[in-house]
């Protein structure tokens, strides 16, 4: 019967049972396509990433939801760092940051673990595709399915598909009061128009933190058979980064992402913008992980 060590990480937090958590499956290489898209259902995370073994970087992994493999994410990259280290098949770095690359579905991403702070775990942070602006969307068509109305987006501001490396559809709200109330009156009505608009789930956003550290919060919706809402997201927060920076609504290209609040899972991510609005090259986020669970997955 084949063993396959696993572990649960909380990521974007330093608290067990905060942000956002991810299984994670080491020694992987063997799982087919179709029983790693089965054991993402059976974790029923929002995404389970499978580590394997790589010819072009130091790993590889690829990253699940209950319904399908998305191309790369965030908080499964901090998880699986996390993972790779609580192990010992990383090893910790000493006086200085560990540089490493991690192969994802499209090619490898650049990975940075500094060194751990007294009683903190290892800030993490990831390197994400350069930006993408994909298509502009009708207000008075997406602001619906949230059970919103167009009046409800952030004057002058427009709805649009972005992506660090995984399409995302990006929604800015005039307030965090505003985005309080969305929800998902037909979460099918969601579903076709994200397969017919060719974009991975939805992140809705506000210029106020939930805390004052906050620049921006955020809720994160999906579909069926995925959860329906994501309490910590970090490559929609890559294409949230790279939104607010193109569009002038940023004062400088640094700044702290908070989500999970609302959930009783309050997480943070660290961002960085790199290059001019109109000529980005990347976007960097980092946070911090905490495993709570270590087992074996028997089939």
């Amino acid at each position: 019967m084949p063993v396959y060590p696993f572990l649960l990480v909380d990521a974007f937090t330093d608290t067990a049972l905060g942000g956002n958590p991810c299984a994670v499956v080491l020694d992987a290489d063997d799982l087919t396509d179709d029983q790693m898209q089965r054991l993402a259902r059976e974790f029923n995370q929002s995404e389970t990433a499978f580590v394997r073994r790589s010819a072009v970087a130091e790993f590889g992994v690829r990253y699940f939801t209950p319904g399908e493999e998305i191309p790369l994410a965030g908080h499964p990259t901090i998880a699986t760092l996390t993972a790779l280290l609580h192990t010992g098949r990383l090893a910790r770095p000493g006086s200085g940051p560990l540089d490493l690359h991690l192969e994802l579905l499209h090619g490898p991403v650049a990975i940075r673990v500094s060194p751990a702070e007294a009683g903190q775990p290892h800030l993490i942070r990831m390197t994400q595709r350069r930006p993408e602006f994909g298509p502009l969307h009708a207000p008075a068509d997406v602001l619906p399915l949230f059970g919103l109305t167009p009046a409800d987006l952030r004057p002058g501001s427009v709805v649009q598909t972005v992506s660090t490396g995984t399409p995302q559809l990006m929604v800015l709200l005039r307030d965090a009061d505003t985005l309080r109330r969305a929800h998902l009156p037909d979460p099918a009505a969601l579903d076709a128009y994200r397969r017919a608009s060719g974009f991975f789930s939805s992140h809705l956003f506000c210029l106020a933190g939930a805390t004052p550290a906050g620049t921006t919060f955020a809720r994160h919706f999906c579909t069926p058979p995925d959860l329906p809402e994501d309490p910590v997201t970090g490559s929609a927060t890559g294409g949230m980064a790279a939104y607010l920076w193109h569009y002038g609504l940023l004062p400088q290209p640094e700044f702290v992402a908070e989500q999970g609040h609302w959930m009783g899972r309050p997480g943070t991510v660290r961002v960085r913008v790199q290059g001019p609005p109109g000529a980005m090259e990347a976007v960097h986020i980092g946070g911090q992980g905490v495993v709570v669970v270590q087992g074996e997955l028997r089939l």
